[in-house]
């Protein structure tokens, strides 16, 4: 897998979204939970709703479930977004 342009940085705005998706459905986790649980709990509602594609079973490692966050929220941005542009 390509590493994307501000990875890291489009990780956090999908953990934020995804915590947002969450409460809407009325669902979440604390704010103590670590950042790989709360990227597994959010990658399985996704895909659970079937909102992204999921992940072959023995690629389901929590650097690719992160990678996978990142590109789903590079789609949900404009084109013009900071994030994206590398700005």
């Amino acid at each position: 897998m390509a590493k994307l342009k501000n990875e890291k940085k489009l990780f956090k705005a999908a953990i934020a979204l995804g915590t947002q998706y969450l409460q809407q459905r009325g669902s979440t986790f604390t704010a103590t939970d670590p950042e790989d649980v709360k990227a597994q709990y959010i990658y399985k509602a996704l895909v659970f709703d079937k909102l992204m594609q999921p992940l072959a079973k023995d690629q389901e490692t929590t650097l690719n479930i992160k990678h996978k966050l990142a590109i789903w929220i590079s789609r949900k941005l404009p084109a013009d977004h900071p994030l994206l542009t590398g700005e």
